[in-house]
């Protein structure tokens, strides 16, 4: 049954039964905790910076003044 829906299900039984109920949350919480990225939340002008970065390298096409 392994990688199939119903394994999963057996599989999740039997993690709870051997490890607690809260298994699942647990080994999150632990994901969590070793993760060491802060993003750009914890730094706002540096987000800004990269934003105007990102702006002055546009892949999109400058429209010019038509033809007379």
């Amino acid at each position: 049954m392994a990688g199939t829906k119903a394994g999963g299900v057996k599989a999740a039984a039997t993690n709870k039964a051997k490890h607690g109920s809260d298994f699942y949350a647990k080994i999150g919480r632990k994901g969590g905790q070793r993760g060491r990225t802060g993003g750009f939340a914890a730094n706002p002008e540096l987000a800004r910076i990269a934003g105007a970065k990102g702006g002055r390298v546009s892949r999109r096409t400058k429209k010019t003044a038509p033809k007379a």
